[in-house]
């Protein structure tokens, strides 16, 4: 635990980061979430607070988000992901999102985005989608289960109807135009041979290119953990491989070592992007 001044010390340091930043990357684990509400799924106790009738079942995490799940029990499998798909389109994103788009808007070269998540929130935000990569997919966006077609569709004229007690779909589930199959959301799932990654390669490849020649480039990550690092691994690369600071913004886990100008705030997303604001406009 840091005392007050060493705290604003850090965010005055994250503040003129920001400020001489050209280009700003922002990387995004499920922490970025928690303050629009949303469920960081956090160990298999947090996962069963959110959906107890999978308790009940005998399921954690990894046996329902899994092609298999919806083999077995394809209510059950759509039920989960059919409230979450349902929940993510309620959520309003936190007022972090705004400022991290305006802190983007500044910057002479333009930012992008990298994140794990799979619930839109960036584009709900109002951020381009074409400046986000979303490397497990999305949950607005669906293929077939057998992927008998590579064709990935928009999951918009789907509406689940969801018995959230029982944590099964009611309603009938979405079908491959195709083949007539189960369809499923194009999310790298648990177990998974059969997701189709083009939209997210193609996502990856946009996000190459614009690093390629990336000059003063700032890397903002926020909630991106251990216990499924691909965030956190993207960062770590990408920051080595720039020389690029980081401002890493995780409660729980937020060292991080290497560059002297590194900084790391044990604070939630949307405190540490205010604070940080604040400090921007008090000195601008």
């Amino acid at each position: 635990m840091i005392g007050k001044n060493a705290e604003d010390l850090l965010l005055k340091k994250a503040a003129k980061l920001v400020q001489t930043a050209e280009m700003l990357l922002l990387v995004t684990g499920a922490g970025m979430g928690v303050d629009s509400g949303l469920p960081d799924f956090r160990g298999t106790q947090g996962f069963w607070r959110e959906y107890p009738a999978l308790e009940r079942n005998g399921l954690d995490f990894m046996s329902v988000a899994s092609p298999r799940a919806f083999r077995q029990f394809p209510d059950i499998a759509w039920g989960f992901y059919g409230h979450r798909l349902n929940l993510y389109r309620q959520t309003v994103p936190h007022a972090g999102f705004g400022i991290l788009r305006k802190w983007g808007d500044d910057c002479p070269y333009g930012y992008m985005a990298f994140t794990s998540n799979v619930d839109g929130q960036f584009q709900k935000a109002g951020f381009d989608s074409k400046l986000v990569t979303e490397c497990h997919g999305s949950i607005h966006h669906l293929q077939c289960l057998n992927a008998c077609t590579p064709e990935i569709w928009s999951a918009d004229a789907f509406t689940p109807v969801v018995d959230e007690k029982h944590c099964v779909l009611v309603n009938e589930p979405p079908h491959c135009p195709h083949c007539g199959g189960l369809a499923r959301p194009n999310i790298l799932m648990f177990g998974d041979d059969n997701w189709l990654p083009h939209r997210s390669v193609m996502q990856q490849r946009r996000l190459e290119h614009w690093l390629k020649n990336a000059e003063r480039l700032l890397v903002i990550e926020i909630g991106a953990g251990t216990a499924v690092s691909t965030a956190r691994d993207f960062t770590h690369a990408v920051a080595f491989n720039h020389s690029a600071p980081v401002i890493r913004i995780n409660p729980r886990e937020p060292e991080i070592y290497g560059h002297a100008n590194h900084v790391s705030l044990a604070m939630g997303g949307m405190e540490a992007l205010q604070r940080i604001d604040d400090f921007l406009i008090v000195s601008g």
